[in-house]
């Protein structure tokens, strides 16, 4: 598995549909959790950030689903950085089922650094790069209770 930075979280009876998966728009939900969990590890809260001056706006996402996810499965999602642009950033993360190792998805999302308030795009200032670049290799975050 991974050392990259991981979020493990439980599925949840009412994020399965019909056909007792998980819904294909939860997996939205997820990478944004996870997201925000590594974000927070990487440079502190959302609050302080935005406080700082500086926020993000989500530009793009592909997501890559490979086999299906049920209720109260725990699923492993990694994250680290794919690509710093001047202004902008894409996260890789990669889905895996906790119990068999199984890959189930993938997904690349990418932000763009703006200023808080007027939103307008800046450049991503040179220390949050170095800690992007580093990401969080080896951190776990558990909120599946495993």
């Amino acid at each position: 598995m991974s050392k990259d930075f991981q979020h493990l979280l439980r599925v949840r009876y009412a994020e399965c549909d019909g056909q007792n998966v998980v819904f294909n728009g939860r997996y939205v939900d997820y990478i944004d959790v996870a997201m925000k969990e590594f974000m927070r590890v990487v440079w502190g809260s959302y609050q302080d950030v935005h406080a700082s001056g500086i926020d993000i706006q989500a530009v793009g996402l592909s997501f890559n689903w490979k086999a299906p996810v049920h209720f109260d499965d725990v699923l492993v999602i990694s994250i680290k950085s794919a690509r710093i642009g001047n202004t902008s950033y894409t996260l890789a993360l990669n889905f895996h089922k906790h119990a068999t190792q199984a890959h189930v998805a993938s997904a690349e999302i990418t932000y763009v650094m703006v200023s808080a308030g007027n939103h307008k795009k800046m450049t991503i200032p040179q220390t949050m790069r170095e800690q992007l670049e580093h990401g969080a290799p080896g951190v776990v975050v558990n909120h599946a209770g495993v």
